[in-house]
């Protein structure tokens, strides 16, 4: 579809810089937002780097020595077991594979354009861990993971993940006058009468009037495209993370910058030389006390002492697995594995 043109005047509020593998500035309702975007090399064949870890602060290695971090990992990269309390984490793995294991006993791989989206509510442990499984050659892995806060009424609910395939995720391809092509892919919400399957059901993001919308967007050298206006008092936050230079509205943004945009207008994107990508998160906020520490977000400190308490008494149902850093052999082929033992595929239902 062809789209109309808007002025480039009263589209944006604010730029701001982007930090490589850090978390990026985030509008209520979301929480944080981070690219991990790792060149990890060939495999070991225990899932791990084939090559030296010397010069590395294990344990907690963020610091992208050879385009790739080992994070909290000490075998397997990536994030060992640990809590949550309170929100939601969508991680959106644009390619490679991430392993899932949390304390219900469910599990889960997946990746290459697959969504997990993970209400933590009451408490959960999870990890997330990103075996490197071909020994013959390197092991991209390139992922966002998006916290979205609850409501108060919703922080307690029970812990429950939806897990969206990339098959049905919904894309939208645009040309514009002169023939050059944007591609949105829609991970959460809605772009015009596009749905992307439904969040979990005690989501802020369930309620249509929230206005939740989690969309990337990429575009060839020189495309133009129309961001449609949105409802008064709806955020939305566009991060330029891959590209040369993307004009947005009367503002040019150079790469790794983000734009905070005006609701109520249309946004007109012009990108530059070369292919450009975006992110955009958009949302009703929810407006609410926000208490966090660590990887527990609650409405008051009390709230927080208390989710402490808990997760010392209960561990938020223990710990099923063998290792902190589960991983789920050397088959890439995707799954979740429920608590209760059903199994869903790309394509199938649970069961």
């Amino acid at each position: 579809m062809e789209q109309k043109s808007a002025t480039k005047k009263n589209q944006v509020e604010e730029v701001f810089e982007l930090s490589k593998g850090r978390p990026w500035p985030t509008p209520d309702p979301f929480l944080f937002c981070v690219h991990h975007n790792d060149k990890f090399p060939k495999g070991n064949g225990s899932f791990g780097p084939a090559t030296s870890l010397d010069g590395r602060q294990m344990g907690m290695d963020f610091a992208w020595k050879d385009g790739w971090n080992m994070y909290h990992g000490r075998k397997v990269p990536g994030f060992p077991a640990h809590p949550h309390r309170g929100f939601e984490t969508v991680t959106v793995v644009r390619s490679g594979r991430l392993d899932h294991a949390d304390s219900l006993g469910a599990a889960a791989r997946y990746g290459d354009g697959d969504v997990q989206w993970l209400t933590a509510g009451a408490g959960i442990q999870h990890a997330e861990m990103f075996p490197l499984l071909s020994t013959e050659q390197e092991n991209p892995l390139d992922l966002f993971q998006i916290w979205l806060n609850l409501p108060k009424k919703s922080k307690m609910v029970a812990p429950y993940f939806a897990m969206l395939w990339a098959d049905d995720i919904p894309q939208v391809t645009n040309k514009d006058s002169a023939g050059r092509v944007t591609e949105l892919e829609i991970r959460a919400g809605r772009f015009g009468q596009v749905k992307a399957p439904p969040p979990p059901p005690d989501s802020w993001a369930s309620d249509p009037h929230n206005e939740v919308t989690i969309l990337t967007g990429k575009m060839a050298s020189g495309a133009q495209f129309v961001l449609p206006a949105v409802p008064a008092g709806v955020n939305r936050f566009l991060y330029f993370f891959a590209g040369e230079s993307l004009q947005v509205g009367d503002r040019s943004l150079s790469h790794m910058h983000g734009a905070v945009l005006i609701e109520e207008s249309e946004v007109h994107l012009e990108n530059g030389a070369g292919e450009g990508e975006f992110l955009l998160l958009q949302g009703r906020p929810i407006g609410e006390p926000v208490a966090q520490h660590g990887p527990f977000v609650m409405n008051s400190r009390q709230e927080l002492e208390e989710a402490y308490r808990d997760y010392q008494r209960t561990q938020f149902g223990g710990w099923p697995w063998e290792t902190s850093d589960p991983v789920h052999g050397s088959d890439p082929e995707r799954f979740a594995r429920r608590g209760d033992g059903s199994i869903e595929r790309p394509g199938s239902k649970a069961g």
